[in-house]
């Protein structure tokens, strides 16, 4: 992949995730397999065979596993993490979604729709997905879906 190509990439996640997610992602000297629609566009990026992310239609990128590490260890904590505790830290690794009465500390700037890394208390990442909650809501609410996890450690 070509230069200008993986600018363009750290740009969108920077821009989605915060600034210097997209270096963290996408590292200088990266080696990255970038599948492509009929059209030319990206639509998954992979890296050493796991998946860092995908491309929806409308150029956001939705997190892999290793994609949800990389932005969890760029940014500090909770930035673009929602963290749950050891009781719901099993069926959140096997993909199962978070609810709001379960999380412990969430990123006081998600948005519901944003992508985010499920994370345990004790840093690891469990899943990733997206926010269905604003981080108010989730804080607040005791019942309701608050991240609709899309893969986790485990599946």
């Amino acid at each position: 992949m070509n230069d200008a190509a993986i600018d363009a990439l750290r740009t969108v996640a920077d821009y989605q995730f915060g600034g210097g997610v997209g270096d963290a992602l996408f590292p200088a000297g990266g080696a990255f397999d970038v599948s492509r629609s009929k059209s030319g566009r990206p639509r998954q990026v992979h890296a050493d065979g796991d998946r860092l992310v995908s491309v929806t239609t409308d150029g956001r990128f939705t997190l892999g596993l290793e994609g949800g590490r990389r932005l969890a260890a760029a940014r500090d904590p909770p930035g673009g993490r929602v963290v749950v505790g050891d009781e719901s830290a099993p069926f959140v690794s096997e993909g199962k979604n978070v609810f709001a009465k379960f999380v412990d500390v969430v990123d006081p700037d998600v948005r519901a729709g944003d992508e985010v890394a499920v994370v345990h208390e004790d840093g690891d990442v469990l899943a990733v997905g997206r926010a269905e909650l604003d981080a108010d809501a989730i804080r607040d609410f005791e019942t309701g879906m608050a991240v609709m996890v899309r893969e986790g450690v485990e599946e």
